[in-house]
């Protein structure tokens, strides 16, 4: 199974290249346009097991986003790379990608990200199992 990377990212053009890129690479991404949209697929039950984090975008910005994760116990332990014009200071996060974003860069960190946490953060679905009937 794929692992599942929510990118969070105002910029249409550059969160279209980073799911694609990501998708390319064999990891199953979910694009979100602001911090809210973000916290709305996350709490409907997206298994994200990376979150890719812009800092800068309108409704609710990355620092706001990681602030309501952070206090979610539910989300507090899901990884976050940043990705930032430059390398910021005061955010929590696994890693950082600068912009302009190179997409072999972002690759390789997102590869390492979640290498390095194995199956420890992969969240349970919220879909109920298949039913499986017994035989008799």
């Amino acid at each position: 199974m794929a692992d599942a990377v929510l990118v969070v990212e105002d910029d249409p053009e550059l969160r279209e290249m980073m799911a694609q890129r990501l998708h390319l690479a064999g990891f199953a991404p979910v694009t979100a346009s602001n911090g809210h949209e973000a916290l709305q697929l996350l709490r409907m039950g997206f298994p994200a097991k990376l979150i890719l984090l812009d800092l800068t975008m309108p409704l609710m910005d990355g620092w706001a986003f990681r602030a309501v994760q952070q206090r979610d116990p539910t989300l507090a332990d899901i990884p976050v790379i940043v990705v930032a014009a430059h390398e910021p200071s005061g955010v929590d996060a696994a890693a950082c990608c600068c912009k302009p974003v190179d997409g072999d860069d972002l690759v390789r960190k997102v590869q390492m990200v979640c290498a390095s946490i194995g199956d420890q953060h992969r969240r349970p679905s919220t879909q109920p199992p298949p039913r499986t009937e017994q035989r008799r």
